[in-house]
């Protein structure tokens, strides 16, 4: 049964992840238009999706979205600004760089999404669309490590563990 409120920590996390999402299709639109690799313009668009569910829980919960313009790189949360300048720089270097970049980001975002669901007291909401994006980014983490395999390229993982990267990659979804 969905809650009608947030604890603090729900309403900071959704705030968040609104925005991380945004990191992560922005980074994708980047390093689609410098690689012009499919993949980035397949997993941006699956991002705007993640983006598009967060904003309805905003609008539902009556919390002001933080993406106050669309424009590609513009973030109000500084920390997802300066990784967004990092990031976008790296990938640019070579396509295995942007592939790495992108596997990376799905790591970040499998965590916070963990973390996000272990704060979560009881609204099934929040748990429902936090799900989802948690399979969306496993999902995309297996087709970047699969780009990369392709490359001849063996992806080892920054941010998850290695037990908690292979559960992932190995599983069928």
């Amino acid at each position: 049964m969905p809650s009608d409120s947030l604890s603090q920590s729900e309403l900071n996390g959704l705030i968040f992840m609104r925005e991380e999402e945004k990191l992560a299709r922005d980074v994708y639109i980047v390093l689609l238009q410098t690689w012009g690799q499919r993949i980035f313009n397949n997993i941006s668009r699956s991002e705007q999706t993640h983006m598009d569910a967060i904003k309805i829980l905003l609008k539902k919960y009556k919390v002001s979205d933080p993406v106050t313009t669309d424009s590609v790189g513009v973030f109000t949360n500084q920390t997802l600004q300066k990784l967004f300048n990092e990031l976008t720089a790296r990938g640019k270097t070579s396509l295995a760089e942007a592939l790495k970049v992108g596997a990376l980001i799905e790591e970040i975002d499998i965590l916070d999404l963990q973390k996000e669901l272990q704060a979560i007291k009881g609204n099934d909401d929040l748990r429902y669309v936090y799900e989802n994006l948690k399979r969306g980014s496993e999902n995309h983490l297996r087709a970047f490590v699969r780009n990369l395999q392709r490359l001849g390229i063996q992806y080892s993982p920054v941010k998850l563990s290695n037990e908690e990267f292979t559960a992932i990659v190995t599983s069928n979804f």
